[in-house]
């Protein structure tokens, strides 16, 4: 049995390694649905629907699409690529060659309303600056 150099370790978050596979499935499948509802999706729910990022599990199981849109369209938006999941899927199959195709959890991306919060929080601050003498 070999012997570590070391007797002491890093604990498993800190020693852990990125893995590349995932990153680099959930960058095909960014880009495959993005275009695909640039494209190939005539539903007017989901027109107007930016794909920002997705996440895939370690076990390449399950991929998280998050998307952003106006935040007053995003129950529709929402409720579009829930009925669109089956043929989203169906695309990525044909067009990513994966032995089994990631089951598709779509989410609204909060990071907009939040950076639209900041952005209009800095307005507010610069207008007081311009104002004061």
């Amino acid at each position: 049995m070999p012997r570590n150099k070391s007797r002491y370790t890093l604990p498993k978050e800190l020693a852990a390694t990125p893995k590349r596979r995932p990153a680099r499935v959930a960058d095909m499948i960014r880009n495959e649905i993005a275009t695909l509802l640039l494209f190939g999706v005539k539903d007017p729910r989901i027109q107007n629907i930016t794909v920002v990022r997705a996440r895939v599990t370690d076990d390449l199981r399950t991929a998280r699409v998050f998307f952003s849109c106006p935040r007053e369209h995003s129950d529709e938006a929402m409720a579009g690529l829930t009925s669109a999941r089956g043929f989203i899927r169906s695309h990525l199959a044909k067009h990513i060659k994966m032995r089994f195709v990631p089951e598709l959890i779509f989410e609204y991306d909060t990071n907009q309303d939040h950076s639209d919060h900041i952005n209009s929080i800095f307005e507010e601050i610069k207008k007081d600056n311009e104002s004061a003498p």
